[in-house]
């Protein structure tokens, strides 16, 4: 079953779903960790120390920046949990290897291959695969809309991306103030 877990910056959804992972590793399933951030700069980089140092050190690690649901796809089994966290890093490292940023900043109409393709990729995958899979995703569009046309490009495809993988998940979860209240 695939499971998506969603919230605000902080609100402890990451550690809602190393503990849902944890829980699946006591009935016997390995648990790898898809890390799809890139520490391009100090900030990031302890960020993703952070989460690697709160992490089980035998739970696998692997890290895919673009082609997500091929990774999956390959790591996917009966007896296997993956943990993905998370989609926000995700498609930002997706909007900005395609054309989407750059289209956004010059004004232009999202035409993205790559974004468009890794998306449905991954919408289409998600119900075939077996085992858990836990997808940790920012939900952003709660504030105002953004200023600049490139923060409001990103929060609609944000939103976009959580529709889609909501709606093919078996359970939908989101995390407020480290509580998880379940909406599917």
């Amino acid at each position: 079953m695939a499971e998506l877990i969603i919230g605000g910056a902080r609100s402890g959804k990451s550690l809602h779903a190393e503990r849902l992972a944890r829980e699946a590793e006591a009935t016997g399933a390995r648990v790898i960790y898809v890390a799809t951030a890139q520490a391009g700069d100090g900030e990031m980089a302890r960020r993703v120390a952070h989460h690697r140092e709160r992490r089980p050190a035998h739970w696998q690690t692997r890290e895919e920046p673009l082609a997500l649901a091929a990774l999956l796809a390959r790591e996917a089994g009966d007896d296997t949990c993956l943990l993905v966290d998370c989609l926000t890093l995700w498609l930002t490292n997706l909007l900005f290897a395609g054309r989407g940023a750059a289209q956004a900043e010059a004004g232009e109409a999202l035409d993205c291959p790559l974004l468009a393709g890794e998306i449905r990729a991954l919408v289409d995958t998600l119900p075939q695969l077996p085992g858990r899979v836990i997808l940790v995703s920012n939900e952003v569009g709660w504030g105002i809309v953004p200023m600049e046309r490139l923060s409001r490009l990103f929060a609609d495809e944000q939103g976009r991306l959580n529709q889609q993988v909501a709606a093919v998940c078996g359970r939908v979860t989101l995390v407020a103030a480290g509580l998880p209240l379940v909406l599917k």
